[in-house]
């Protein structure tokens, strides 16, 4: 009788379906890999790879990649290729602080334990530690010379008030537009930054996540470095070739067995998502064509004119911004987030305080929006806007778009206003439209935005406009009149 053939087993392809990285003359990979190896961390050949291209450096000594994006299915391995860039952020690139953020504050306090295992068990490692500080908010590792490791779960406001060398976006399917304000402000101060998204493939709902994969298909970002295991979209779900470009670690930590197994369980839409790492299709598109906003960007645009004011709110009241639009002295319109915040509590002292100091021509209210309930205590101010009515709004989103598509506005390239950018739908009215305010992205910003674009713009809204100028002098003059 003829023996059976025994089948080698299937491994995971060691290298990404889709890499794009930047040019280097250098990389500080192969240290970040030796330094896990000392700790007893021995990385794969895909986990080595991923550190190779992204750790690279620049002649200068900058790294090669400002951003990295690290996207593979789940239990391959993907939380070593972080810890190895802890340590080696640590202990051998002298970062005075690496964040690590996650959706949900039990993954982050996860990350944390497999890090302080590896550095207690190693005593080199371990003698530079000064604490393991821990509180409800957040766990740490602090060392001697003052650097510092943090993990905290992500919201609008995490990370706020740091000021990071690194910062490492983990579940970054979950990743939405505030959690993403509130970090990367982080890193602006520092020398040589780095952010890292780390992820299995993207939800219909990962709007940060689309951004940096379109990106990156589309070869924009000359400092991104993008290593995405994935299987064609075009490949049928028990394809265990196309399981093996998906999964490095096939062979290693994860078996075709347990694949066949997961294939039966879930249901097509999620398999695929989960296992072959193919990204479901994104709710909703930017406006905007790529380019058309950073061709607009000035970061030394100033106003030479006089100033227009506007506000507006998220639908649920959950954020609030104000924003100013005024003439250049070559014409063009300047735009510019002046606040955006949580709540709207701040909205009117602030709003007190930006009048008394910059006298602007008017100020700019969608009455039907929610920044609409603050009308009365602004009037009782004798800060009255000028109230924006429903189709005013769409001309007003309408004449925004037309100049970004017409390199006609100037901005600073703030993020804030970036993201609702990238972010911001349409929504219906009547025959025009406007911004949607129920979207999945704040679009506060760019509403407040457009609405001051149109007030400077517009030729009927400028003639109509109230001169807070002049009813500011006025309330004065009457309070100091006697009784």
């Amino acid at each position: 009788m003829n023996a059976v053939p025994v089948l080698a087993p299937l491994i995971g392809v060691q290298e990404p379906r889709i890499l794009v990285k930047p040019d280097r003359i250098s990389s500080s990979g192969q240290d970040a890999v030796d330094l896990a190896a000392s700790a007893g961390l021995f990385l794969d050949p895909w986990q080595q790879f991923a550190l190779d291209v992204a750790l690279g450096e620049r002649a200068d000594g900058q790294w090669s990649a400002f951003e990295v994006d690290l996207t593979v299915a789940r239990q391959n391995g993907k939380g070593s290729i972080l810890e190895a860039r802890e340590l080696a952020g640590l202990f051998l690139f002298d970062e005075e602080l690496i964040l690590h953020s996650a959706h949900e504050f039990k993954t982050a306090k996860e990350a944390y334990n497999r890090v302080c295992r590896l550095i207690q068990s190693t005593p080199t490692l371990a003698a530079r530690v000064a604490a393991y500080p821990r509180n409800p908010s957040e766990f740490g590792i602090d060392l001697h010379s003052g650097q510092r490791l943090r993990f905290i779960a992500r919201s609008s406001t995490s990370g706020r008030g740091y000021t990071a060398d690194c910062a490492i976006l983990d579940e970054a399917f979950k990743l939405t537009s505030e959690g993403m304000a509130a970090l990367l402000p982080t890193l602006s101060a520092r020398p040589n930054p780095q952010v890292w998204y780390a992820s299995s493939a993207a939800m219909s709902t990962s709007e940060q996540m689309h951004k940096v994969r379109k990106r990156a298909l589309a070869g924009e970002g000359s400092r991104l470095a993008y290593l995405e295991w994935s299987a064609p979209d075009d490949c049928e779900d028990g394809d265990h070739q196309a399981w093996a470009m998906a999964n490095p670690a096939l062979g290693y930590r994860i078996d075709e067995e347990f694949i066949e197994s997961e294939f039966q369980a879930l249901g097509s839409e999620v398999f695929r998502r989960e296992r072959p790492s193919i990204p479901d299709e994104m709710q909703g598109e930017s406006v905007f064509l790529p380019g058309q906003w950073d061709a607009c960007r000035d970061r030394s645009s100033k106003i030479e004119g006089r100033l227009t004011f506007a506000i507006d709110m998220r639908l649920d009241r959950s954020s609030s911004a104000i924003a100013v639009a005024g003439r250049r002295a070559d014409g063009l319109i300047h735009v510019e987030v002046i606040d955006h915040r949580e709540g709207t509590s701040w909205v009117i002292p602030r709003l007190q305080e930006l009048v008394k100091r910059w006298r602007p021509g008017q100020l700019l209210l969608d009455a039907g929006g929610p920044a609409g309930s603050l009308l009365r205590d602004l009037e009782d101010l004798h800060i009255g806007p000028k109230l924006v009515g429903m189709r005013e709004f769409a001309q007003a989103c309408g004449a925004f778009y037309d100049a970004v598509h017409q390199g006609n506005l100037r901005h600073l390239g703030q993020p804030t206003l970036d993201i609702a950018i990238t972010g911001g739908q349409k929504r219906r009215i009547g025959d025009l439209w406007a911004w949607n305010r129920a979207g999945l992205v704040d679009t506060a910003p760019l509403v407040a935005t457009s609405v001051a674009f149109w007030g400077v713009s517009n030729k009927s809204a400028r003639s109509r406009a109230i001169n807070l100028s002049a009813v500011l002098d006025a309330a004065n003059d009457a309070e100091k009149e006697p009784s």
